[in-house]
């Protein structure tokens, strides 16, 4: 009975009352980090999530990244919330270091490909549809997921690279300009006419309408090969006519050249055989 009147006490009760109305100030502003900071979060990882939707990346992508802002984000938010209760934090961090720390090791291929892939949806070295040459493998981007990215090979193969050997490696992206030029070289014999055959190519490129008038064609004698004087000849035209005009401008220039009797040479080798006698062979 005695201690339950000094627990009453006048003085105790003061202290109590001030403990509570301490603890209660820190518990509303625990809360209102909380809430507020868990708003925050999630429009921080909306924007995210909308910035990565207008570069046109997968979808899968999107989402991922979405999340770990969020999550990111409201790890902190809980722990200040938590420490603004009075709880000592550092133990908490410490443990989530350690498990970060041992997570990135198991995961270091993993953790490559991902920060690869977040530098090729940042600098955007190319898109989903580009048709590109990277890790040695040539065809078009169909996919750019979290770790990997797809292709589709010209024979129609799909083809699936980890990100991390993309960007350690040279990236040709082909769809990137509008325009591309095409190089090709013709050869002709040492008896041709060169004005001539300046002319027969000329024409013969005038004739394809896909070759664009500006940049100007290019022909000229790029070599006096042992066999043959070789013609460069390089137009301009647009990236999706580049196969068409390589294959056409090759069987048009050689159907024209055996029209007008324009002699292509090829390597030859004459072999003589020389027959002894039988007693030359002794």
């Amino acid at each position: 009975m005695d201690e339950l009147k000094n627990l009453l006490d006048g003085d105790n009760l003061a202290r109590l009352g001030e403990i509570a109305v301490n603890f209660g100030l820190k518990l509303l502003a625990a809360l209102a980090i909380f809430v507020i900071g868990r708003w925050v979060a999630r429009r921080l990882s909306n924007v995210a999530g909308r910035v990565l939707e207008h570069t046109e990346v997968d979808a899968t992508l999107v989402g991922f990244v979405r999340n770990i802002v969020y999550y990111g984000l409201l790890t902190f938010v809980i722990l200040a919330a938590v420490g603004q209760l009075g709880v000592q934090t550092t133990s908490f961090i410490a443990v989530l270091g350690a498990a970060g720390f041992a997570i990135g090791l198991a995961l270091q291929g993993s953790l490559s490909n991902f920060a690869a892939g977040v530098m090729l949806v940042l600098f955007r070295p190319f898109k989903v549809g580009d048709f590109i040459e990277a890790a040695g493998t040539a065809g078009v981007v169909e996919s750019i997921a979290l770790f990997t990215t797809q292709m589709k090979t010209g024979d129609n193969k799909t083809i699936i690279i980890p990100n991390s050997q993309i960007t350690s490696g040279i990236i040709t992206n082909y769809s990137a300009k509008d325009t591309r030029r095409v190089d090709l070289v013709f050869g002709v014999g040492y008896d041709a006419d060169l004005e001539t055959v300046k002319r027969v190519i000329n024409e013969v490129v005038a004739a394809d309408s896909r070759i664009l008038d500006d940049p100007e064609v290019t022909v000229g004698i790029v070599e006096l090969a042992d066999n043959s004087v070789n013609f460069a000849v390089r137009p301009w035209v647009k990236s999706g006519d580049y196969w068409g005009v390589y294959f056409g401008l090759n069987e048009a220039m050689k159907k024209r050249f055996d029209a007008e009797g324009i002699n292509i040479p090829f390597p030859q080798r004459d072999v003589h055989i020389i027959q002894g006698t039988s007693s030359e062979a002794a």
